[in-house]
């Protein structure tokens, strides 16, 4: 599955990248996250309930971020598995470009690939929840980088 798009959010470029590599702001922004936490610099082990179609899963992964080029761009990759339910891992190029001195606009290029029961659930379901889950986490993701409470 490969998805990409763009996001203008009302925060500096600063304040946009300081969000993108703050877990407890990523934790709040990840649809269905219960728990991210940091293990080194540019890595983090998350737990995330995520029901595509009929299955709900628990995936248990790590994430790891790597070509930083602050505050301009980085690559996040990832890996999580969900016992019966499947797997999925890949990546996103993450870049940022300020929208004059207030605003940021955030664009991404995804690549994921989902394994096992989940896959068989077909293309069409699995794109159309990632496309979902992607609108949701920028939506809470552009209210926390522009400084704004978010209700848990």
């Amino acid at each position: 599955m490969d998805m990409n798009g763009s996001e203008r959010i009302e925060a500096s470029i600063e304040d946009v990248w300081r969000a993108l590599n703050d877990p407890e702001c990523l934790r709040q922004a990840i649809p269905g996250c219960e728990s991210l936490e940091k293990t080194a610099d540019n890595a983090m082990t998350a737990k995330v309930v995520l029901k595509v179609g009929p299955i709900k899963a628990k995936f248990e992964g790590s994430v790891e971020l790597k070509d930083l080029n602050p505050p301009r761009s980085y690559t996040i990759v990832g890996e999580g598995k969900g016992g019966l339910a499947g797997f999925a891992k890949g990546g996103a190029e993450v870049s940022l470009v300020e929208d004059g001195p207030s605003a940021t606009i955030l664009s991404y290029t995804v690549k994921a690939e989902v394994g096992g029961k989940i896959a068989q659930l077909g293309s069409r379901l699995i794109d159309s929840t990632a496309k979902k889950l992607a609108g949701e986490f920028f939506a809470k993701f552009g209210t926390l980088a522009a400084g704004e409470q978010v209700a848990t």
